[in-house]
């Protein structure tokens, strides 16, 4: 279903740290793993109901309470520089976007509504911009709010935006004033530059192209998957696994990602599932937990026959716990423990054209759903799909129970897509 949406949009400001930054952190230069990320943004959308706070007042507030933040994040408020890769954190300030859009709340909300949608709520973007972070606030005719969030990938990972929104939500909240939970963003001290180049992903820029495709959400129950569970373990093949329900959710989605392979490919293709893992408290020299910059590797899981769902997740659940037991006995800042991490992201290079390769995304268990700004926690956070052909993004559900995914596939292969998933029964 599509709304007949309009935005009335107020000129854009710029909001900038209440603290100028210190001349010695004006410079902040990218890590190898910054480097290596694409040239696209870590957008997402956090949806709160209506609330006596919502006054006259709260926008100004959460402005103040931004300033605090930046101040903080400092990086945030600067201008990516391509040529250097460097951010020169000089307070230029982040793009604060305010606005009002002819629909409720409860609209938006309706399982029905083309998820595209969603990307209206985000600061327009463009492939050229050296701002690091812009904001969009939209507040709906029934009085509840919107907070689209943007930032380049070159510069934040999920954990960072998590982070971000947390912080600043404390900050206007008026607690955590006198100290900042994190330390900011070291990824270019843990895995110092080596000029390396972006990784090479297949996204898709023309108009025309993109139009072919859909976005298609998919949602798992707590029960559902707890149901998918107690089947796994019935069948007696997991041994002393544990299967987890990102593990499961990914396994029904690169099951069906194989069907339509198999469908629209005369001859049988390998495939390989490629999801990223978090470093942080991964490694033998823990990276803290609240770390900003991009601090993340590839785990590459790959099946060559037509496996069952189960099959798959076993596949998974042994793939990533063979890389996080790899990364917990070496340091990151020893020889071995930055060859490993720069691996994963070069293998990847290496995979043929004529492998199905699945890009899998999870931003579950980040605590979005926690991100109270003091009008409540959000009633749903959607992140804003990359356009690329066969990819799925997963998210915690509605509330932070469950698992959302948004799959972007062509529009001709959506039949296969559905025909081939396997949400009923877990195993065939």
């Amino acid at each position: 279903m599509m709304l007949a949406m309009k935005f009335q949009k107020q000129p854009i400001k710029l909001i900038k740290p209440s603290v100028p930054t210190p001349l010695h952190l004006k410079h902040y230069k990218l890590g190898f793993t910054d480097e290596l990320a694409a040239f696209i943004d870590v957008a997402i959308v956090v949806f709160f109901n209506k609330d006596n706070n919502h006054d006259g007042k709260f926008v100004g507030k959460l402005e103040k309470s931004l300033e605090k933040t930046l101040t903080r994040l400092y990086p945030l408020a600067g201008r990516y520089v391509a040529e250097t890769q460097t951010v020169e954190c000089n307070d230029e300030g982040v793009e604060f976007i305010q606005a009002k859009v002819n629909i409720k709340l409860e609209d938006i909300l309706s399982p029905k509504v083309n998820v595209r949608l969603v990307d209206e709520f985000i600061p327009f973007k463009t492939k050229a911009r050296s701002d690091v972070l812009a904001i969009q606030l939209t507040t709906f005719e029934c009085g509840g709010v919107a907070l689209g969030v943007s930032a380049t990938h070159k510069v934040v990972d999920a954990s960072t935006l998590c982070t971000f929104l947390n912080e600043w939500a404390a900050l206007n909240r008026e607690e955590n004033e006198i100290k900042f939970t994190g330390p900011g963003f070291i990824s270019s001290s843990l895995f110092p530059a080596r000029g390396v180049h972006p990784l090479p992903l297949p996204l898709i820029t023309d108009s025309d192209t993109l139009s072919k495709y859909t976005i298609k959400k998919l949602s798992f129950s707590e029960s559902a998957i707890s149901n998918m569970k107690a089947k796994a373990i019935s069948s007696g093949k997991l041994g002393t696994r544990h299967l987890s329900k990102l593990q499961l959710v990914s396994a029904i989605i690169w099951k069906a990602f194989i069907g339509v392979d198999r469908v629209t490919h005369v001859n049988p293709r390998e495939s390989i599932l490629c999801q990223s893992i978090n470093l942080r408290e991964k490694m033998a020299s823990p990276i803290p937990k609240h770390s900003c910059g991009n601090l993340w590797a590839i785990c590459a899981t790959e099946s060559t026959m037509l496996e069952t769902t189960q099959e798959l997740a076993i596949f998974l659940y042994d793939s990533v716990k063979k890389h996080i037991n790899a990364y917990s006995k070496v340091p990151h800042d020893s020889d071995e423990g930055q060859t490993m991490v720069l691996n994963s992201f070069m293998n990847m290079t290496n995979i043929p054209e004529s492998t199905n390769m699945v890009p899998l995304t999870s931003w579950c268990k980040f605590p979005f759903y926690e991100a109270d700004f003091g009008f409540g926690k959000p009633v749903w956070v959607v992140p804003v799909t990359v356009p690329m052909k066969n990819v799925a993004h997963l998210m915690d559900g509605a509330g932070g129970d469950g698992v959302e995914a948004y799959v972007v596939l062509e529009v001709k292969d959506v039949p296969y897509f559905e025909e081939a998933l396997d949400v009923n029964v877990f195993g065939t």
